[in-house]
């Protein structure tokens, strides 16, 4: 059995705290702790926040090339240890070793994309209407940014909140998620060796308490939140109510629509790839698969037979092609879901069911639910699992408004060869994030992410439009 880790919190620099209070259990095989954490009571999160804030005015005003530097150097770190990292990932998250090692090298490539960025000077200069004035724009950083961060991603998704946020002169409480501390204090430790400042990168372990304290206090410019709509909801209240910067993604429900005229082993491996790959645990992943009817019974059967065959197993065993879920709360939510669908009228041709492997783990059968209803709760809710429903359609214009049901709106995606139904699908689907003949999860890392309705609230996170969010538009007008 692999060692346990012991982390601590990072704040001004230094290591500290008890690694007692949280640990992260391998879901592969639950008998190993892959690593214990402190879970802070507030206390911490207040000491990071104060060691931020003394550690900004320096930060914000050194030279963008040290923080180029800094930046860079982390980038590069985190691509030398990608394999050794990804497998720490794959241990802790249960993704399986190729997507672990790739959302790592995605993580490295952020560093270095936003290392970039730190050196590219934006604003303009504006004729006055008044003779002698001259008028400037520009942008400065803000201040402390809180990033409270999920679990399915559990080191590119702190990598592109932080990245940006310290490219541009800010500096960061990382919050992580309680059931992934081990590889996010892997980030923490690389940006710490990197030659961070001191408070300048800070990370606390722990849960309400500690992300209560951090979005509540004052001395926090802006709050960026990854996770689920329930939560989402609250710290926007406690954010809005003192008037924080705040940015949220909060999940998605996303269409796949496969037209008569689509290419068929391209839709399945779309619908397969989309649905199914990370064990579905991503928040652009296609749930909700909607066919038009000359080509749903040919559809489903071949999808069915590659859903079927999807092998099961250790994240770290190189046969396994889907890991476990994250944890036992999201193997119960999984399976609650496909005996409501069961309930409702759902037929399942796929899975359906815990399995039970030779390691104790959140291990459940690839799922595939046919002859749904648009309104059935699998079609409207979350669920955050390998389970895929398929809705029937008569044609592009039902599959369109099938699409844009529901409060989400993160990424949709359609299959077809006529350019004239991919266009009009681009221009008319309520989604943040469109995709034609590709699956709806897989973003680039120098490409904005977002979505539109509930799924998404307050600017673009990723690429050029970090900019938006860290940085704040500064008017100066000199009489000469």
């Amino acid at each position: 059995m692999s060692e346990t880790l012991s982390l601590r919190h990072l704040i001004g620099g230094e290591w500290v705290g008890a690694s007692t209070g949280l640990e992260s259990l391998n879901p592969s095989d639950t008998a190993d702790v892959v690593a214990r954490a402190p879970n802070d009571d507030g206390s911490a999160m207040r000491a990071a926040i104060a060691a931020a804030t003394e550690a900004f005015p320096a930060w914000s005003q050194a030279s963008p090339e040290l923080r180029s530097d800094v930046l860079d150097r982390a980038g590069t770190a985190i691509l030398a240890r990608r394999e050794e990292l990804g497998r720490l990932l794959s241990r802790e998250e249960g993704k399986t070793v190729p997507e672990g090692i790739g959302e790592v090298a995605r993580a490295g490539r952020l560093f270095k994309f936003f290392a970039g960025e730190a050196l590219r000077r934006t604003g303009d200069n504006v004729d006055s209407t008044r003779a002698g004035v001259e008028v400037t724009t520009y942008r400065e950083p803000l201040g402390v940014f809180g990033l409270i961060a999920p679990w399915n991603f559990p080191i590119a998704i702190p990598a592109w909140k932080s990245a940006p946020a310290l490219a541009f002169g800010n500096t960061v409480v990382l919050k992580p998620a309680s059931l992934t501390p081990a590889i996010a204090a892997a980030m923490a430790e690389i940006l710490h060796d990197a030659g961070i400042p001191k408070g300048v990168f800070n990370m606390v372990f722990g849960g309400a308490a500690a992300g209560n304290a951090l979005v509540k206090d004052t001395r926090v410019a802006g709050i960026s939140f990854t996770g689920s709509q329930g939560v989402g909801a609250g710290i926007a209240k406690l954010a809005i109510e003192r008037q924080a910067r705040l940015q949220m993604e909060m999940g998605g429900k996303n269409p796949l629509v496969v037209l008569d005229d689509a290419d068929l082993d391209r839709a399945v491996q779309c619908a397969l790839d989309g649905a199914f790959f990370a064990s579905g645990q991503r928040c652009t992943a296609s749930s909700r698969i909607i066919v038009t009817e000359g080509v749903y019974d040919r559809f489903v059967k071949a999808l069915t037979e590659k859903v079927a065959a999807l092998r099961v197993g250790d994240a770290l065993d190189p046969d396994t092609k889907i890991g476990p879920v994250a944890s036992e709360a999201q193997l119960n939510t999984v399976l609650g879901y496909i005996d409501i669908a069961a309930k409702e009228g759902a037929r399942c041709v796929a899975g359906g069911e815990r399995l039970k492997l030779s390691k104790p783990g959140y291990y459940v059968a690839p799922t595939l639910l046919v002859d749904t209803k648009p309104d059935m709760r699998v079609n409207c809710e979350e669920i955050f699992g390998p389970v895929a429903s398929v809705v029937r359609v008569k044609n592009y214009d039902e599959a369109l408004a099938v699409a844009n049901m529901g409060d989400f709106g993160l990424s949709a995606g359609i299959v077809t060869t006529s350019l004239k139904h991919a266009l009009h699908f681009r221009r008319n689907v309520r989604a943040g994030m469109v995709m034609v003949n590709l699956p709806t999860a897989g973003v680039d890392y120098h490409v904005p992410f977002g979505g539109t309705r509930k799924s998404s609230y307050g600017p673009r996170e990723q690429g050029t439009a970090a900019v938006e969010f860290y940085t704040q538009l500064k008017i100066a007008y000199t009489l000469a």
